[in-house]
């Protein structure tokens, strides 16, 4: 049977055996993988339903009504591939090459799939994109401190005894993470501002107030510190600027921590004595760092597990295997025009996109202030291909829309950001649409252009990539997964140690060492807006219907607005407006409230990104700060 892995932008990565039986997909879970051990998360046991679903694009489109509008007409892959070249070559032409942006990000996470059209936009010299939207900010702060943001092998958890999930769902975002560590007898602790399932699984629960990490994590240093519970043979040979950083949390009054973060100081106390006693590690979230005080709460977390003597003792990102070949930049004959992912909007309104080719993403979705966004298509003159599975909302006010194919229907590997295994995926089946590989073949073949690099096949890019990397191809193709060996590592800060005073963070004029700041909006509520359990970002909505559009609430909140659980209401800011219904619950904390994102707007009617905010941390990369939004409610 073939192997496959999913291609979700999620940490596991789970490694599949599929097969088609009378005509319908069934997988199951690779027993034999060590991490994502033979059992799939609920989504990924209904990825059958997914690849047969009715809803499936299979013919191109090009659209002859408004944007947005759903009116389109079929035509030919020739005719599509055609208009698409020519729009392509006349922008280039008549606006330049940096007027054109390929706009793409890890809705499929397939080495080629992700990869490979980027080598056409590579040679055209257009556009690409700075990614800000997930976990920008956390990497630049790992990077101040560590020199990288890769951190500790899940399978080492196995010589550990405390995790602590600081700010991410695990239970459902790294189920298999999160088993893993039940498997190897870890002690779990939770740090969250909302009650979460994780949280509820968890033997400790720290639930703080938004925007308080950084400081709950300065107070647990200090106690840490000043009771003389750091590794302190480690911290003298391995760490920069320890005795200015016992200074700077020295001045901290753990009764001003305790009035912030709305944990007692014995709460305080006792996670710092247990965490240096246990030596935890930290699975660090990507959600708070989506903040405007994300990227200082991220480096006072890391700072944790270096002072009870780990040399990277917190989860936050894997990269294992070099992937550049399969994009080919070296293609360009001039620096990439780099566009913010989160600016997007901006750069539409002030006419530097002219033509925007999308993959891999579902932007009028995901991407936050979508009001804004949705009226800078409208209103500006930009040409927009979708390559897509589904007829989404960015494929809606595309003027041409390009069947996708899915990962079971192609050969491909992918990697994860959790763990060291690379996976390989072989096709099952043939339905219906085109891989990103095969349509930047037709286009590059209608351009005329001649360059081999655009016509290399999968199998060879993949064989290439493994090669590169020291990986075998043989036992992938056995096996179905290879783990990469784990090189001995350095910290690649300017000190070459473990920066505490960091000298990273000051040359972008920040403070060198983390700063809590409040943060106030003109509304009273804060939204927060994480994954649902059943989608990851946009995708599966509408293939599970399994959403829970509901605005989740705290009874203090509630009845000062006069709203009982179930009433219909509206949530608002300056950004838009969203009607749906109230569920009250002490699991968000008063002056909270909780939607999940990036739900299909043709089909529920409204998304949570029509309130979030568009603000970026300059500081730290352009990184997103959905989580800095604020909004009221009222009953309807």
């Amino acid at each position: 049977m073939p192997f496959s892995v999913c291609m979700r932008d999620c940490y596991d990565t789970c490694s599949m055996v599929s097969e088609l039986r009378n005509g319908k997909l069934r997988v199951r879970g690779n027993p034999e993988h060590p991490v994502t051990a033979g059992f799939l998360c609920p989504k990924g046991a209904l990825l059958p339903k997914w690849f047969h679903a009715e809803d499936r694009l299979k013919i191109p489109l090009i659209r002859t009504g408004e944007r947005g509008s759903g009116e389109f007409r079929e035509v030919g892959w020739d005719e599509a591939i055609k208009l698409v070249a020519e729009k392509l070559r006349g922008t280039i032409d008549e606006h330049g090459s940096e007027s054109v942006l390929v706009y793409q990000y890890a809705g499929d996470r397939g080495v080629v799939n992700y990869a490979f059209p980027l080598r056409l936009f590579h040679y055209l010299n257009a556009s690409t994109l700075d990614y800000g939207i997930c976990d920008r900010a956390g990497q630049e702060a790992l990077r101040d401190v560590y020199g990288t943001a890769v951190g500790m092998d899940p399978e080492k958890l196995r010589d550990q005894r405390l995790i602590v999930y600081w700010g991410i769902n695990a239970f459902w975002t790294n189920l298999h993470g999160f088993m893993l560590a039940k498997r190897y007898g870890l002690e779990i602790w939770t740090v969250d501002v909302v009650r979460t399932e994780t949280a509820r699984r968890s033997q400790r629960f720290y639930q703080i107030k938004p925007d308080t990490d950084a400081l709950f994590a300065l107070a647990v240093a200090k106690v840490i510190i000043e009771e003389g519970l750091y590794d302190k043979a480690f911290v003298r040979g391995n760490v920069y600027g320890f005795e200015e950083f016992k200074n700077y949390v020295k001045t901290l009054s753990l009764e001003y921590v305790s009035r912030e973060t709305g944990l007692s100081v014995e709460m305080v106390e006792s996670f710092a004595r247990d965490f240096a006693e246990k030596r935890g590690v930290i699975h660090i979230g990507y959600g708070f760092q989506r903040s405007l005080a994300g990227g200082e709460a991220v480096r006072a977390i890391s700072i944790l597990p270096a002072l009870v003597g780990h040399r990277f003792g917190f989860i936050y990102d894997m990269k294992t295997i070099d992937k550049s070949y399969a994009e080919g930049a070296f293609l360009r004959t001039k620096p990439a025009g780099r566009i913010p992912q989160m600016k997007l909007a901006e750069y539409i309104e002030r006419g530097e996109i002219k033509f925007l080719y999308i993959y891999n993403s579902n932007p009028l979705a995901s991407l936050p202030n979508q009001n804004r966004l949705r009226r800078a298509l409208v209103e500006n003159d930009v040409f927009v291909v979708t390559h897509d599975i589904f007829l989404t909302d960015t494929a809606l006010y595309s003027d041409v829309v390009l069947p996708a194919n899915t990962f079971f229907e192609r050969l491909d590997i992918a990697d994860s950001y959790y763990h060291r295994y690379v996976a390989l995926n072989e096709p099952v089946a043939r339905l219906y649409g085109k891989s990103n590989s095969e349509v930047t073949r037709l286009l590059a073949r209608e351009l005329g252009i001649e360059n081999p690099h655009l016509y290399e096949s999968d199998e060879d890019v993949i064989r290439k990539v493994l090669e590169i990397n020291g990986l075998s191809w043989e036992e992938l193709k056995a096996k179905g997964f290879v783990k990469v060996p784990e090189r001995p590592r350095k910290w690649k800060t300017p000190s070459g140690k473990i920066e505490f005073y960091s000298q990273r963070a000051m040359e972008r004029g920040l403070s060198p060492f983390p700063e809590y700041r409040k943060f106030e909006g003109k509304y009273p509520l804060r939204l927060l807006t994480p994954t649902h359990r059943m989608t990851i970002t946009s995708q599966y909505h509408n293939t599970y219907n399994m959403i829970d559009p509901n605005l989740y609430i705290n009874p203090s909140d509630a009845r000062e607005r006069g709203i009982c659980d179930g009433d219909a209401v509206e949530v608002f800011n300056d950004h838009g407006r969203i009607k749906t219904k109230a569920k009250i619950t002490e699991d968000v904390p008063p002056g909270v409230v909780l939607l999940y994102k990036a739900f299909w707007v043709r089909l529920l009617g409204w998304n949570a990104n029509f309130l979030t905010s568009d603000k970026t941390v300059e500081k730290y990369g352009n990184g997103s700060a959905y989580h800095s939004t604020w909004v009221d409610v009222r009953k309807i």
